[in-house]
Order: C-alpha cells, then structure tokens, then sequence
C-alpha cells in the first residue's frame, strides 16, 4: 500500500502498523457494549456517560487498521470493543452514551464515523476537521470556545483519491488551553493539531479529571498499545503540541436518561471486571 492510498484516518494506524481486522462477531460487542450502555444509564448526562464508558475501557489493545474500505475496495461497516486506535475509540465511546440500547449505538456509530450517515468509503469522514464539521452539523457535538483562540486556514493533501483540501481552522493555543480547564468538561473531545504541513491532527482523546482534579487525557495511545489516561500537561509537552480544538458531545434528541447517584469504581469494576489506577504518563504519541 502506497502513502497516496492511506487516508488521514489511516495515517494515525500507518504510523502504528498492523493489518487490517475485520468486525468481531455481532454478539461479543453486543454483550459488552450493551451492558455499558445499560449500566451508563445511571448517569445523567452525556459527559458523564462518557467518562463511565471510556474509564471502562482503560486497557484495551491499540490496535491500527480495524475500518475496512478504500476508494477500489467495498466499506465495510465495523463495530468492534476489543482494540481501538484513537478515532474509532472516541467514535465507539461517543455512540455507546448516546444510545439507548444496542440498535441506538449501531446507527449512532454510523452517523458520527460516516456524513450522513452512509456506509461508504467517500462518506467515511477521513480528516478529523471534517469529523468535527460534520458532528456539528448532526448536533452530535458543538465547538467548544476558549479565549485565545486564533484562526487559520490549512491545505490537507494526506490521500491523493481524496483530493487537496483546504480548512480554515479555529484552534486554541497550548498554554491557552491548559489555562482554561475550569471551562472543561468530563468527555470533551480534544483534537491535537499537527505541524505537519498536508495534514490537520495527529491525535484525538477525551478530557477526563483525576481524583484531585488533575486534567487527564484519556485515550487509545500507539506507543503505550492501550487505552489509557495521562497527564494532560504531559502529553502536550512532550509531543510539543502548538494548538488543540475541543467539542462537547451533545445530549440526544431523546427522552433524556434518568439521573441519578454518581456511580463508584466499584461499579465499574462490576461492569467491566477492572479498576485501578490510571497508568504512568506516556512518553510520545
């Protein structure tokens, strides 16, 4: 496979390697994504099902190539729960505490993965500034404003099937937004802008809090072959992050889920069989 035929969805898994997988069998992600969604239920919000779901998933395998579809190859539709690279982590996240039940996530994960919602490689939402454009656009999430922020625009040219592309894009400066935590959120999507001169992320995770309230980046990382949280300071540091962009996922058009109590790790721990402690801090992504 030739750089020309990898999209930028497909740039984060050609940096991990690895072959392409296929979906898991429709009960296994069935089983575990259904309880998630039954069990997250006790939560009242959105941002409160997503960090029950993501922290559920601390410790599944990183694992590049598991979309199937290319602009001479058949889309495959893929749900899977056992390994994640960044995006389809988020996606999977995202979908399963906006849904209802197994048929809800199904035609959610669809509709954030592919614009409008149609299974095809074309509709795929391949650079993550369209991910975001079009997730709007579906009042699945809205942008989320700090002070700071500045504006410029950004030719993408990653897949050459995909054409050159130009973004003008509103992003927040580092030191800006590490500033602003108090106006974050539990699930918040954070998007990390590249230097790269044809691409526009390198690297999409959620914001998440630590016991103290330390601000964590909770995400499927290539280098530590996990999903994981770290130090949000950290990680930005470390991989020199210039800009980010945020979103904030939005409360279904739905009967709105019964809040109550927050609910403890041991919860957690009954759901998913695992709680702990967040892992060390990563060194590069």
């Amino acid at each position: 496979m030739t750089f020309g035929a990898i999209s930028r969805r497909g740039m984060l898994q050609v940096l991990a390697g690895g072959a392409v997988y296929a979906a898991m069998p429709a009960g296994a992600v069935e089983s575990r994504i259904g309880k998630l969604i039954h069990d997250s239920k006790a939560w009242a919000t959105v941002g409160q099902r997503i960090g029950f779901i993501s922290r559920a998933l601390l410790g599944t395998t990183y694992k590049g190539y598991t979309l199937v579809g290319g602009p001479e190859r058949a889309e495959r539709f893929v749900m899977r729960d056992d390994a994640f690279d960044c995006v389809t982590f988020c996606e999977t996240v995202l979908a399963a505490s906006l849904a209802h039940d197994i048929g809800d996530f199904e035609q959610a994960l669809r509709n954030i993965r592919y614009h409008n919602g149609v299974v095809s490689w074309r509709a795929r939402n391949h650079y993550y500034y369209e991910w975001s454009q079009h997730n709007v656009e579906n009042k699945t999430c809205r942008p989320v404003a700090l002070d700071g922020a500045i504006t410029f625009n950004k030719t993408v040219y990653w897949h050459r099937d995909l054409g050159r592309r130009k973004f003008q894009m509103s992003v927040i400066p580092r030191a800006k937004f590490l500033a602003g935590r108090q106006q974050l959120a539990t699930g918040d999507l954070v998007g990390f802008v590249t230097t790269r001169p044809n691409l526009d992320y390198f690297h999409i995770g959620f914001v998440a809090f630590g016991d103290k309230g330390e601000l964590l980046l909770r995400h499927a990382s290539r280098s530590r072959h996990r999903v994981l949280d770290e130090s949000m300071e950290s990680f930005t540091a470390y991989n020199r992050v210039r800009y980010v962009t945020l979103l904030r996922p939005q409360e279904p058009v739905t009967p709105s889920l019964a809040p109550s109590a927050k609910v403890d790790d041991a919860a957690i721990t009954n759901s998913i069989g695992q709680a702990g402690a967040p892992p060390a801090p990563e060194k590069g992504e």
